[in-house]
């Protein structure tokens, strides 16, 4: 399992972040309708290869602002990725903030699945929240970002029936044995086991961050599994 490794100076500033987020996947459901198509774990499974080509395509990205080889990008590395990539709406203290949260095994370096992460919260927590800026929204970043993690974001919400903004265990649990798709239903103590991955502080709620790290070993996204057990 994974955890954040920070210290109590900055737990006030990721809870900030982390009610930031919540309050956005709320409002993301007047906004992204494709949530409301998907009717079983079936229908989400289908997105995978789709999705885990993006993510390859990603790696392409990541690997070229990893300057330096390390398999890690720096908070500068990041910053010339962002302004490529026309991601720079946030401020720097709130990228700089991001960039701590999604460095969750405290190495001080943005390995690539947290690169995903971070990358997906940026564009997230930028992209506007009302209509009128849809075509604002479209200028903020290439077709190959959208188009990765707008069905991401769909995907959680379906799972969030109660539109809080954060996955509870009975819904997801609801969700995985949905008595309408019987061929799809999981064994209890299996739907237990995928909350409790995602449900790093055990209180019995999960957000977008923690769900992001679990679905990349979901759609078995290269070295993501070996990622989420160490």
């Amino acid at each position: 399992m994974l955890c954040c490794c920070v210290n109590s100076g900055s737990n006030k500033k990721y809870a900030e972040l982390d009610a930031k987020l919540e309050r956005k996947m709320v409002e993301s459901r007047r906004y992204y309708p494709g949530h409301r198509s998907l009717k079983s774990m079936d229908s989400v499974i289908m997105k995978f290869p789709k999705l885990r080509e993006g993510l390859r395509n990603i790696r392409s990205v990541f690997e070229s602002y990893d300057k330096d080889g390390n398999g890690t990008i720096d908070m500068e590395e990041l910053k010339k990725c962002l302004e490529e990539l026309k991601l720079m709406s946030l401020s720097e203290e709130e990228v700089k903030g991001l960039y701590g949260w999604c460095d969750v095994d405290g190495s001080k370096g943005i390995q690539f699945n947290e690169f995903i992460v971070l990358l997906c919260l940026i564009y997230l927590l930028a992209k506007p929240s009302s209509k009128s800026s849809a075509e604002e929204s479209r200028e903020m970043g290439p077709k190959l970002v959208e188009s990765i993690f707008d069905p991401i974001v769909e995907v959680f919400l379906f799972l969030d029936k109660d539109g809080k903004g954060k996955l509870n265990k009975a819904d997801v649990n609801k969700t995985l044995n949905n008595k309408n798709y019987p061929l799809e239903r999981s064994p209890k103590h299996v739907t237990n086991m995928r909350f409790e991955e995602m449900d790093w502080g055990r209180k019995g709620k999960v957000g977008f961050r923690e769900f992001l790290f679990a679905f990349m070993s979901g759609v078995g996204l290269d070295d993501a599994d070996d990622y989420i057990s160490s």
